[in-house]
């Protein structure tokens, strides 16, 4: 049975199928062309670097294409990465669904769906209520199938859906045993605090950046579609509940210089952002773990300051 990518240990060879989550074209010191892939599987992704690129391979080997991978498994600064020897596009006979080799959310499409409309019917407030009815009558499909990120937290098919509605969960329960949150509030702003993910990233394929999501980025996005549905609604957007909203899915990243246009100044803002850090944190935590054996320290995690984590036998 062909071994998937994250099964492979150092200094092995490698011979398998993987969809090309990305391919950056780049300059060595010297002025030489190379590429930078990350290959993914349904194990996770490995980088690696094709030194010497044709203009042949920049042209083809583009995101979202299934390749055949030859190379041996090394490391870089403690991280593993795949030393290319030989790599292609597949043929007729071979491998060639990009959704084959794409990772899901652990939970079915259907029922993450169920839950975002039990989530939505326990919105009463009707200004919440209706503004989340309308951009999820647009975004509803999309919400459900793209990843929450490019790489980091969540990065997998239907990871927007997955980790908006764990936060969704979580809030539920927060709000519950602290009364004086609003928990309507904090579940309208659970559900669409990365909406704009679906306007920032190009899907769950070979995920990358719009134009507009490099250049505005989701957070401005989403709050533009929010001000657009208001204007559809006839809401009054200096009304403290738009006000609300707005400030709660502004503010969620916490500080300025992480991208927020405003520090968290109510209850159910700074909640949201600490319930977002937490999902993402032990998301990107579980992933490391679920690759690493028993007594022994996982691979560095990027996204919490490159930090390695003990995975303990004891249960």
């Amino acid at each position: 049975m062909t071994k998937l990518l994250t099964e492979y240990q150092d200094a092995e060879h490698i011979d398998s199928f993987a969809v090309l989550k990305s391919a950056d074209i780049r300059l060595t010191k010297t002025g030489k062309t190379y590429l930078s892939l990350v290959f993914s599987d349904r194990s996770g992704d490995l980088p690696g670097n094709l030194w010497d690129a044709t203009d042949e391979q920049i042209k083809t080997l583009l995101p979202g294409k299934v390749v055949r991978l030859q190379g041996v498994r090394g490391a870089y600064q403690d991280k593993p990465q795949v030393q290319i020897t030989n790599i292609r596009l597949s043929i007729a006979g071979e491998p060639d669904n990009p959704a084959d080799f794409m990772i899901h959310a652990p939970i079915k499409e259907d029922q993450m769906s169920d839950e975002l409309n039990d989530f939505i019917l326990m919105i009463t407030n009707p200004t919440w209520n209706r503004l989340v009815r309308k951009l999820f009558s647009i975004y509803h499909d999309q919400f459900l199938r793209y990843p929450a990120a490019k790489s980091n937290h969540h990065a997998f098919a239907g990871g927007l859906a997955y980790h908006s509605l764990s936060i969704a969960k979580l809030a539920q329960n927060v709000a519950s045993e602290y009364p004086r949150l609003n928990k309507e509030l904090l579940i309208a702003g659970a559900l669409l605090h990365d909406l704009g993910k679906t306007i920032e990233l190009s899907g769950p394929v070979g995920t990358q950046y719009t134009t507009a999501g490099n250049l505005i980025g989701h957070i401005t996005l989403i709050d533009e579609q929010i001000v657009l549905a208001a204007h559809e609604l006839h809401f009054d957007l200096q009304s403290e509940e738009m006000i609300l909203i707005r400030h709660v899915i502004l503010s969620h990243h916490g500080l300025l210089e992480y991208g927020s246009p405003v520090r968290p100044a109510v209850m159910e803002a700074e909640v949201l952002h600490q319930l977002d850090e937490m999902d993402a944190s032990i998301q990107m935590m579980s992933a490391a773990l679920d690759k690493t054996t028993d007594d022994t320290f996982s691979d560095r995690v990027f996204g919490l300051d490159n930090r390695r984590f003990y995975k303990t036998s004891l249960t």
